[in-house]
């Protein structure tokens, strides 16, 4: 618990360092492009989030030498494995001229670094035929790299609203920290629990004001942390832990990355990594908040786009709590993973249709001229 709360505070004051020095450094760090079509901002805000969760989590780190040396040990390996994809992401932050493609051999090229170093690679998926493959180490080796870097581009993905990628992100390693105490695994249980008040740290400013963002250097990182983390408890208690559990505990961005790349390629004949602005949080703006409450002023706009992210949130503990409570019933966490798909398949149908369900539109939103929803 101290260390949650040192994380945490540490971060609260660093982000909040941050946002106070934003005029020394917005010029470069801010986000000042409002015309993209995931772009939702009112005004300039910084986009080095990242920087405070990393100077949290670097504090948790040096407490725990002088408490618990192991789990300082694996801290440290996290955080040195993270360097380069959160660097990576940080220099997109400031400069705008890093490529996608290089980002995620960044994460890449972490995860690489958490295999060799901390022997963080997925052994066993519970599903018939991959698990002879991943009896193969070159395999899952490499099958491991890409699970991580697809997952941090997910959480990348998924940050489109104030809090939206963060509070999933703590939501995802409350379940990890759950289950880690059940298996009594302290180690993983401590490195969660860090990582929760390190983003918590961060989340207070950037909910609902929307006074700093994540940036790419935030998401990509914690994206491999969470993924990290997950690989960790599974590596760490085989035979205990299903290795279902943490996929449906991650389901959500991982879902959306995919149906992303689907719709994309095969509906709308586009490169997959194209951004557009029809993902399913964009949706739920567009279609159901966009014009909910207050005029143009960037007050109410900002009052909008922080509206949207409880519906995500939301959406990510349908498959969380599920993930918790039978975390070690291969079976039924996969029957979950299919009503997640079918359930957010449906849901993003409707909404596309403007067919959204009456429970989740807000009172008086709806643009006077936009089809009726039932």
């Amino acid at each position: 618990m101290l260390t949650f709360l040192l994380a945490l505070g540490i971060s609260l004051v660093a982000t909040l360092l941050v946002v106070r020095s934003a005029r020394a450094h917005g010029h470069f760090s801010a986000d000042h492009d409002f015309s993209g079509p995931q772009k939702f901002h009112a005004q300039a805000v910084p986009r080095v989030g990242g920087v405070g969760i990393m100077v949290g989590l670097v504090a948790a780190t040096v407490f725990l030498a002088f408490t618990s040396l192991p789990t300082a040990k694996w801290a440290a390996l996290l955080l040195i494995c993270g360097l380069p994809a959160f660097v990576a992401g940080l220099v997109e932050d400031v400069t705008k001229r890093v490529s996608p493609r290089y980002r995620l051999l960044a994460v890449a090229g972490s995860a690489l670094m958490a295999v060799w170093l901390m022997d963080a690679s997925v052994t066993k998926a519970d599903v018939p035929g991959l698990d002879f493959l991943l009896a193969i180490p070159v395999v899952a080796a490499a099958l491991t790299i890409f699970g991580v870097a697809g997952f941090a581009n997910s959480i990348n993905i998924i940050d489109g609203f104030n809090g939206l990628a963060s509070m999933c992100v703590i939501i995802m390693l409350g379940a990890l920290c759950y289950v880690a105490f059940q298996s009594d695994d302290l180690v993983v249980a401590t490195l969660a629990l860090a990582g929760i008040g390190a983003v918590l740290g961060f989340f207070i400013w950037n909910f609902p004001a929307g006074l700093i963002f994540l940036g790419d250097g935030g998401a990509y990182f914690l994206g491999f942390f969470v993924a990290e983390v997950s690989i960790l408890l599974l590596a760490r208690n085989p035979g205990e832990v299903s290795p279902l559990f943490p996929l449906l505990v991650c389901i959500y961005p991982v879902f959306e990355t995919l149906f992303s790349i689907y719709r994309r390629r095969f509906l709308r004949a586009m490169p997959p990594t194209m951004p557009d602005g029809i993902h399913l949080h964009s949706l739920i703006y567009r279609r159901m908040i966009r014009w909910a409450v207050g005029n143009q002023s960037a007050k109410a706009l900002t009052r909008r786009n922080s509206m949207t992210s409880p519906y995500l949130w939301f959406l990510c503990m349908l498959s969380v709590v599920p993930a918790v409570v039978f975390w070690n019933n291969t079976p039924v966490l996969a029957l979950f993973l299919l009503l997640f798909a079918v359930t957010y398949v449906g849901l993003y149908w409707r909404i596309v249709r403007f067919r959204a369900p009456r429970w989740m539109i807000f009172p008086g939103n709806g643009r006077p001229d936009a089809p009726k929803d039932t």
